[in-house]
């Protein structure tokens, strides 16, 4: 794995030479927020699986810029969520709780606004061009705070997963890469976590 300065550069070059990238993610969950405040409720089947896009994503741009050790995890933990998500069933999401609703609003716009990597410029271009999609801990908080606004999409593994993978990467980003915003991420996953002790086991066919 590279060091933490070279993992650092690494992150800000993916975010400033992604950035159209970048502006195509904002606008899917853009697209994604209306329909949820429209009354949208996707089937769990297709939520789960889609959120693992931007996942995939993020594999191919570490393999892009030299980091393979981000490019497996990312593509492993999105072919696990994929295929978990492909077994769920075709009924819609479930309302989340009101505290889970609350912190999945949170983690959303977290992940959208994403205050770190972009290089100089005015503040206003986190709101399209933050590099949710293309490097981890951004991703991450967004497709978390969407799988708290679906409850988990009612499967206990899938959350337990997704859970994991924030886990880890809030705590190296944290504390090993020094960007401590991304204890926002660890607050998200352990909550996602916690949501996951109350679902029962998706029943297998």
């Amino acid at each position: 794995m590279p060091n933490p300065a070279q993992i650092l550069d690494d992150l800000a070059r993916i975010a400033n030479d992604w950035t159209a990238i970048a502006v195509i993610w904002h606008g899917l969950m853009a697209a994604a927020v209306v329909g949820l405040l429209a009354g949208w409720r996707p089937a769990k089947r297709l939520g789960a699986t889609v959120l693992a896009l931007p996942l995939l994503c993020v594999s191919v741009m570490a393999w892009i810029y030299g980091n393979p050790f981000n490019g497996t995890v990312f593509l492993g933990f999105a072919a696990a969520l994929s295929a978990l998500g492909m077994r769920l069933p075709v009924a819609k999401t479930e309302r989340p709780q009101a505290w889970a609703l609350a912190l999945g609003v949170l983690m959303v716009a977290f992940g959208w606004v994403y205050p770190h990597f972009l290089g100089a410029g005015p503040w206003w271009r986190y709101l399209y061009q933050a590099p949710t999609g293309l490097i981890p801990c951004p991703t991450l908080s967004a497709v978390v705070g969407f799988a708290l606004l679906a409850r988990g999409f009612s499967a206990r593994g899938w959350s337990v997963l997704l859970g994991i993978l924030g886990l880890f990467y809030s705590l190296f980003g944290a504390l090993r890469l020094g960007v401590t915003i991304d204890l926002v991420l660890l607050v998200g996953s352990v909550a996602l976590l916690w949501l996951a002790r109350c679902l029962k086991p998706v029943p297998q066919p």
